[in-house]
């Protein structure tokens, strides 16, 4: 198919006019990214509908329907509302991730009619023209025209070192430029694409490390193994055991499974973070990857560039100090370097806006981009040799020590660059010997204005921090100060640094770390993992990619290179650091609030599991139906879960999600079926009336519910309350307690209850003994399994 295709060979400072693009796009030779950032509308209402519990839902409600009990068919009203709820979340958030997605998403530079045009990557053409710079990402496979770069393909090969590539040579769809400026010509599209499509290659997969994911999908699978079994026993012990009718064996087993079933857990959880989601766009952060907001949560460190987060990332040249020569000779070299450097970083920028005058023009013979991994550039003149810009330990090496205390000095207020010189050219990209020193560059580099309020919350929220930076760390230190970090003076030059097993003895002992490489900006987040931190990155250059790639939680700025962007989990479109309170403080909100919820979920669980299990033994009929069993969930599950769980919660989270979440149901669940376990053998031997046994469990099982809900009142220390008690969670304990009591009342027809006023001794009697046995139990559960409060 390809021979079929006319290749056109446009010149490479014109590119493709409009009438050739215009062919292309009617020929379809148009590059597509066949990925999206979310799910599908069909994949959402697929995954949320056809799920196993749905399906045993459905199975039934048929089986109720079959029986002619209608009224017990109410729990399938239940189960749609609360996917229909979910869906509708998911989808609304989708749309706010796809819209913001395409603010945040990379754009290619072409060249057409001679003129540079920055488009949408699905715009490009086959043979269209590209420009690439450091932290560019290549959209599709091209051919260099022009120029040579510095390409990291990590992301399809997992070969962390950079290639060297040269006219002629090809650029692979999903690397991405580590330093140095080139034109190339598209020579594939879409799936023909090296990396076959661009996500997979410009996107960074990372793998999801989500308790919760793990822990629900833990429940679902011991459940789905559980139910059926158990559902079929308990059928057979009450039909042809107990001798009830066929409808009311149906009934009763319908009853006992559907309460075995958390049908509404993994949907509050969905529902709860595409609720962040939509909260968080409306603070400019952009979600790509959902359960990062769980991980955030659990940050207790957090990694800081310097550049672009403490500060504004916009340098600008103070002065500069001759060392040998005039400033003349000095302001006519610079100016040659900004001038005739092909990268675009803030320092080159700098440079452009200070040095504007030219006296001698020279012409460049070479030219070596800036890398993060050298930290230095430079250009060879035709008529003055090469020059050199870049930090003082690597440009002049073994010489530092000569003006180490001048640039120490000088370090103190401002970024220090060296100037150097000497007549030979560049040794295969090398810094030739025998370099003369000129001058020094003093760039300062303006401190936002929100840093020093940010990291004083992130400091009362118990996170620490690390500042990771490729600048003197003299320099660092004294920003670091400025922003008010705490042990700012605990710094270290990490070019000092020679290996792996140094930076795991260093980690936890200083704060700020300086003139760090790429590869060591990795190492340090492998150490503070190994240490049991969780730990958050920020950045917005090529060289943070894969320390973000390596950290729990990768942020990017918008304004950051592609390739950041695109393996980042959040990107803050307004690239400002003060909006990462808001993020952990959503994170926070969102997990704990999961978290509590779902301990309601499970009580329902563990005690119908239980209750299911114990009538397989007893000589007795189990005592629900699916209609009060609706009652009860409603009440102690429902309405509760769904309204905490949006409540405001800025607790760091702590111990496992798992063990959190039984220890705090069991109390509850193991209560239930205590009282449920004496009321049957009290109705065994006759002191419970029959009409009375199915009435006084749900009642016993409803105060158990209400008990838990008004533990859930009390206040946490972090809470901005000084009163012992939440106020609005014990409104709503209230308001459900009396929804419960009118249930009972006012609608018992409905719900099949007898009148309760035959039992207020029994009812007083079960609430006294619920709230003893649920203290008792809590306070084991506490004290053995050492639960997080």
């Amino acid at each position: 198919m390809e021979e079929k295709i006319e290749r056109l060979k446009p010149d490479s400072k014109t590119g493709l006019t409009y009438e050739q693009v215009a062919k292309r796009q009617q020929e379809n030779l148009v590059n597509y990214d066949t990925s999206v950032p979310t799910k599908s509308i069909k994949r959402i209402l697929f995954e949320n509908f056809f799920t196993l519990f749905n399906f045993l839902n459905l199975f039934l409600g048929i089986a109720i329907f079959c029986v002619g009990s209608y009224k017990n068919m109410l729990f399938m009203l239940i189960v749609i509302l609360n996917t229909a709820i979910s869906t509708i979340q998911e989808i609304h958030s989708k749309r706010v991730i796809d819209k913001l997605s395409v603010m945040a998403s990379s754009k290619a530079r072409t060249i057409r009619n001679g003129k540079k045009e920055d488009i949408p990557i699905n715009d490009i053409v086959l043979d269209d023209i590209l420009e690439f710079n450091t932290g560019s990402q290549i959209q599709t496979d091209s051919i260099i025209l022009e120029g040579n770069v510095q390409v990291n393909e990590s992301f399809i090969t997992g070969e962390p070192d950079s290639i060297s590539k040269k006219v002629g040579d090809m650029l692979l769809s999903g690397s991405y430029i580590v330093s140095g400026k080139c034109i190339a010509q598209v020579e594939h599209i879409g799936n023909d694409n090296y990396s076959a499509t661009i996500s997979s290659g410009a996107k960074h997969i990372k793998k999801v490390n989500s308790e919760i994911m793990t822990s629900l999908k833990k429940i679902i699978k011991i459940l789905a193994y559980a139910i059926v079994p158990i559902g079929i026993a308990l059928f057979y012990t009450q039909f042809y055991v107990q001798n009830e009718s066929f409808t009311d064996a149906v009934v009763k087993t319908v009853a006992a499974v559907i309460g075995m079933i958390p049908e509404g857990l993994v949907l509050l959880t969905s529902t709860v973070l595409a609720v962040s989601v939509i909260r968080l766009s409306k603070s400019k952060v952009l979600v790509q990857e959902l359960y990062c907001i769980e991980t955030l949560a659990r940050v207790d460190t957090l990694c800081l560039d310097k550049t672009g987060t403490l500060t504004e990332g916009i340098m600008e040249v103070k002065d500069f100090i001759p060392l040998f020569g005039t400033k003349e000779e000095m302001y006519n070299i610079l100016a040659n370097i900004a001038k005739d450097s092909e990268d675009e970083n803030s320092t080159i920028q700098a440079m452009r806006s200070y040095f504007t005058n030219i006296t001698t023009e020279f012409k460049a013979a070479q030219k070596i981009a800036f890398s993060s991994d050298t930290k230095w550039s430079g250009i060879n003149f035709e008529q003055v040799g090469t020059c050199v810009i870049g930090a003082p330990e690597f440009v002049l090496k073994n010489s530092t020590n000569e003006y180490e205390d001048t640039i120490k000095e000088y370090s103190k207020d401002y970024r220090v660059l060296v100037l150097v010189q000497c007549h030979d050219n560049f040794d295969n990209n090398r810094l030739p010997n025998q370099l003369k020193i000129i001058g020094l560059i003093l760039i300062s580099d303006k401190v936002r204005k929100e840093a020093n309020q940010t990291l004083e919350y992130f400091a009362k929220q118990g996170v620490d921090i690390k500042i990771i930076s490729g600048d003197n760390p003299i320099t660092v230190s004294k920003i670091a100060k400025q922003v008010g970090v705490k042990d700012y003076e605990n710094y270290i030059d990490m070019s000092t640094i020679a290996n792996d097993d140094e930076i795991k003895n260093i980690i936890s002992k200083y704060t700020i770390f300086g003139r760090v490489s790429p590869i060591q900006k990795k190492s340090l987040i492998v150490a503070l993992k190994e240490s049991g931190k969780t730990v958050a990155m920020t950045g917005d250059g090529v060289n943070d990619i894969l320390a973000l790639k390596e950290s729990d939680c990768s942020i990017a700025m918008a304004n950051g290179s592609d390739a950041t962007k695109n393996v980042s989990q959040l990107v803050l479109l307004d690239s400002n650091f003060a909006s990462m309170p808001k993020v952990v403080a959503e994170g926070r909100r969102t997990i704990n609030n999961i978290q509590r919820s779902a301990s309601l979920f499970l009580v329902k669980t563990i005690y119908s599991t239980i209750l299911a299990l114990m009538f397989l033994f007893m000589q007795e009929t189990y005592p629900f139906i699916p209609i009060q069993l609706s009652l009860i969930s409603t009440v102690t599950i429902g309405i509760p879960s769904f309204i905490l769980a949006l409540e405001p919660n800025r607790e760091r989270i702590r111990g496992h999600f798992l063990r959190n979440v039984i220890a705090r149901a069991l109390p509850t669940g193991l209560t239930v079926a205590i009282n449920i376990l004496v009321i049957s053998l009290l109705h065994q031997n006759g002191w419970i009336p029959q009409e009375q046994y199915s009435t006084l469990c749900v009642i016993a099982t409803g105060i158990c519910g209400i008990i838990l809900l008004f533990t859930l009142t009390k206040s946490r220390k972090s809470e901005d309350t000084k009163l012992p008690i939440s106020p609005f969670r014990l409104a709503l304990s209230i308001v459900l307690c009396i929804v419960f009591i009118i249930g009972l009342t006012s609608f018992g027809w409905f719900f099949n209850i007898a009148s309760i006023a035959p039992m207020i001794h029994e009812i007083m009697i079960t609430i006294v003994t619920s709230i003893i046995t649920f203290s008792l139990l809590t306070f084991v559960f506490k004290k053995f399994l050492r639960l997080e409060k």
